[in-house]
């Protein structure tokens, strides 16, 4: 890997399009090195992972009105959206919007976390709906998703947004510019201007992750992939971008992070180095913010050793700088603390996750946020007794580069009314990589058969994972098969009818979402 130094440069600087940040991404992006056994084997996992939340998400309101708006836009020879059968196509950067809101909806997916935060399963949605769209082979959409997912792994590596409020998908738009790049193996001037234009585009504030969370939260990433698509689509009819996009006098670092004067580090594999990065990221157990897994698992565990719940005077949990800031009591939100917050709300609220870890010994990604749940007395009783400190030593390993010493976990300090303390810590969850139980092949094929249950045939379930178990050999309508069809006799025909057909005027034409197509 080399490190980039990113900075500012006034207009009368000359600043070569050969050092801009993004043409070394688009360079990264270019350069057709072979992806390795073990990053196309996470590669697999992820697409069934993003099948599985998905598939569970379907029957969600936002994501009926975002498939419901795709549906509006069929195309040939088009993209797939999950639950429609592959013979009806859709226009690839509207397939990439209600796809990317199906996965994102439960907040049940991938996740990496460095100087900023991300989800880099949402490079999937838009990156297979052009390679779906364009006929690309298996190996193309290998290139493409490992592409995305090393440039999005090291720009959270090394720029921080939230500190400044902006929302982590300014991350993902240039990121899936650039995976769509590699795998349509468009030159370096190309994918630069895509990638320019993508982060122009997407850099919004992270009022969407704060206060009364809204449906926005899921649509953010999504949005993100739709422009992806169109920015490539447009650079490849030779449009330009804002430029330089991240170091201009008037551009991204100057006014929206640091300033000027700030100097930012990213680093990227060099010419001929494979792109491992998919393999730093880690998916989740439960549908929950990633900084509540490991305190999931560490409820499940003290929930024995404390007994009766009721008999807790207070809890605190030391961790780090974000998980007290962003989820915990030090975001001073309200909304963290009330029984009719919304779903999206609840999922950032470590108090009410971990108390209705303790009660329930576990996690569900329906019932665990089920309106009559959250406003159980006792459960609410219990909530309010939680809250969060920041720990510098916990703040320290969150960012450590050092994997054996990274968390994002905490330490929990349970003090009962009659004076006696229990406390315990978990570094990582049980489920990351360096965890007590790894999520591997076999486990991601469990988290997609459970939450696709009574949605997805037993046959339809056994062909999608056969198809992905041929990933790299599949061959132009091949890829359609990375698309699941819903058991309408399990939904009922009513309910199946009303979720996957759209009520209003088709448009039975439509331009192409990318040149030549």
């Amino acid at each position: 890997m080399k490190s980039h130094t990113v900075r500012t440069y006034k207009s009368a600087e000359p600043l070569p399009r050969a050092e801009q940040l993004a043409w070394k991404i688009a360079e990264v992006a270019a350069d057709p090195v072979a992806v390795e056994p073990a990053v196309v084997e996470m590669i697999g996992n992820r697409i069934i992972d993003n099948a599985a939340v998905a598939a569970a998400s379907l029957a969600r309101r936002p994501v009926a009105n975002a498939r419901n708006q795709a549906l509006s836009h069929p195309f040939k020879p088009g993209a797939s959206v999950f639950g429609i059968a592959s013979h009806r196509r859709f226009s690839p950067e509207w397939a990439a919007w209600a796809n990317g809101v199906a996965v994102r909806e439960l907040d049940f997916h991938d996740t990496f976390l460095a100087a900023d935060y991300s989800h880099p399963g949402d490079n999937i949605p838009p990156i297979l709906a052009v390679a779906q769209h364009c006929g690309l082979s298996g190996e193309a959409l290998v290139r493409g998703l490992a592409a995305g997912y090393e440039i999005q792994v090291n720009l959270v590596k090394g720029i921080c947004l939230h500190e400044h409020k902006i929302d982590h998908i300014a991350h993902l738009g240039p990121s899936a510019a650039a995976g769509i790049g590699a795998a349509l193996g468009l030159p370096v001037e190309t994918i630069w201007q895509a990638v320019q234009q993508a982060l122009h585009v997407t850099t919004t504030t992270r009022q969407s992750r704060k206060g009364e969370i809204s449906s926005w939260k899921a649509y953010a990433p999504a949005f993100a992939g739709k422009m992806a698509v169109e920015a490539v689509d447009r650079a490849m009819r030779g449009e330009g971008a804002p430029s330089p996009a991240w170091e201009g006098e008037d551009g991204f670092i100057a006014w929206l992070l640091s300033g000027p004067k700030a100097e930012y580090t990213v680093p990227l594999p060099e010419k001929g180095e494979p792109k491992r990065a998919i393999l730093d990221t880690y998916t989740k157990e439960y549908s929950a913010e990633y900084q509540s897994q490991a305190l999931i698992d560490l409820a499940r565990r003290m929930r024995e050793k404390i007994g009766n719940l009721a008999a807790i005077e207070n809890i605190v949990i030391h961790t780090s700088h974000h998980t007290h800031y962003v989820i915990g009591t030090g975001a001073n939100d309200p909304q963290k603390m009330d029984p009719n917050a919304s779903r999206e709300t609840l999922d950032h609220s470590i108090m009410y996750i971990f108390a209705v870890a303790l009660e329930d010994g576990g996690w569900h990604h329906v019932h665990s946020y089920a309106p009559e749940r959250a406003k159980r007395p006792e459960t609410v009783a219990l909530w309010h007794k939680i809250s969060t400190v920041e720990d510098a030593e916990w703040t320290r390993r969150y960012h450590s580069r050092d994997p054996k010493e990274k968390a994002f976990g905490g330490r929990v300090v349970v003090t009962l009314r009659d004076g006696h303390v229990i406390e315990d810590e978990l570094a990582i969850a049980d489920a990351n990589p360096l965890g007590a139980r790894p999520f591997a092949r076999p486990q991601y094929i469990e988290k997609f058969l459970t939450l696709s249950e009574g949605i997805v045939s037993p046959a339809e379930q056994q062909r999608f994972l056969e198809t992905v178990d041929r990933l790299e050999r599949l061959r132009g309508e091949e890829l359609l098969g990375l698309n699941f069809t819903v058991d309408p006799v399990a939904l009922g025909a009513e309910r199946a009818t009303g979720l996957f057909e759209w009520n209003g005027t088709s448009r039975e034409t439509g331009r192409s979402a990318v040149v030549g197509a």
